[in-house]
């Protein structure tokens, strides 16, 4: 498929390369800034070890064996309650959390999270049924509470990184940040992948999955060290220097509007296109016009 370009004279590339070498260095400022690469460090380390295991526990799901033989249709649908879940979680931290300091709620869901692990640990040791109560229901309400939470936890990352954001650049920043989290996330799949290999869980092998649930679960425990990185302010406070809020653009952005403004001011008799003659016409209808206005005024007074 091609496109057509329009093609545009004298576009000044010599500008756009201007901005973009401007917009690298404001970046990388940014980066070295105390403020920013602290919190950037710790988002990166809770979220490569938060390890996944995702691939071991659907495989235990599925399998007719060993594991719990749910149907293609159940996987579905316990995928289904994590998405409301997660969507539970938003709400919650909406309505309830989103005042709360950095710090404080990254520990709460941090350890929250290491203790939902649990629930995985209960049903793959079957503890769940000593309990009365069946798989179905019990896989459920682990999905949806491990889904609520890992929401939780995430939220105030998501609000961290865009307070990190400085002015005129904000966009692209942001994009930066989330592309640290996702080499994050894939770290935590990689070790994820590795622990299940080091511990030879299959597809139909899953005697040491309980020992990959709790390593997982101590492991989440890990970021909590790290957590003096990240600032205990709240969400309504300034995290960034003063310089780095202010936007150099402002004033030449203000000089254009008063250039246009003062372009759009042109007298009403006065036109490039009419002659001389023509001018004085007009001026002579305005002096009619402005002494006709001054006459309504006095008798207005009088």
């Amino acid at each position: 498929m091609l496109l057509k370009e329009i093609h545009t004279p004298n576009f000044p590339y010599g500008q756009a390369h201007k901005k973009f070498v401007e917009a690298s260095g404001k970046m990388l400022t940014t980066l070295k800034c105390p403020e920013v690469w602290r919190p950037c460090v710790y988002m990166y380390v809770s979220l490569a070890l938060s390890v996944d295991i995702q691939e071991g526990m659907f495989y235990w799901y599925t399998d007719r064996k060993a594991g719990l033989s749910f149907h293609e249709g159940f996987i579905g649908f316990m995928f289904a309650v994590g998405s409301v879940g997660s969507l539970v979680g938003v709400i919650l931290y909406q309505n309830i959390l989103k005042d709360h300091s950095f710090r404080s709620l990254l520990f709460s869901s941090q350890l929250m999270l290491s203790l939902s692990g649990m629930l995985d640990l209960i049903l793959v040791l079957r503890l769940n049924l000593k309990m009365g109560i069946p798989d179905y229901y019990f896989a459920v309400i682990d999905e949806g509470v491990s889904k609520m939470i890992n929401r939780v936890k995430w939220m105030p990352l998501l609000v961290l990184s865009s307070k990190l954001c400085p002015t005129g650049i904000e966009g692209t920043f942001y994009a930066l940040l989330m592309s640290i989290d996702n080499i994050g996330g894939l770290t935590g799949q990689w070790v994820g992948g590795l622990l299940l290999h080091l511990l030879r869980i299959t597809r139909t092998e899953f005697n040491n999955l309980w020992a990959a649930i709790m390593i997982r679960n101590v492991m989440r425990l890990l970021p909590l060290a790290l957590l003096f990185l990240v600032p205990s302010s709240d969400p309504n406070s300034t995290l960034l220097p003063s310089d780095l809020l202010n936007d150099e653009d402002d004033g030449e952005g203000h000089r254009m509007q008063n250039i246009e403004l003062t372009l759009l001011t042109v007298d009403r008799g006065t036109s490039p296109d009419k002659s001389p003659q023509e001018h004085g016409k007009n001026q002579e209808s305005l002096d009619v016009e402005q002494d006709g206005d001054g006459v309504s005024l006095l008798a207005n007074r009088g």
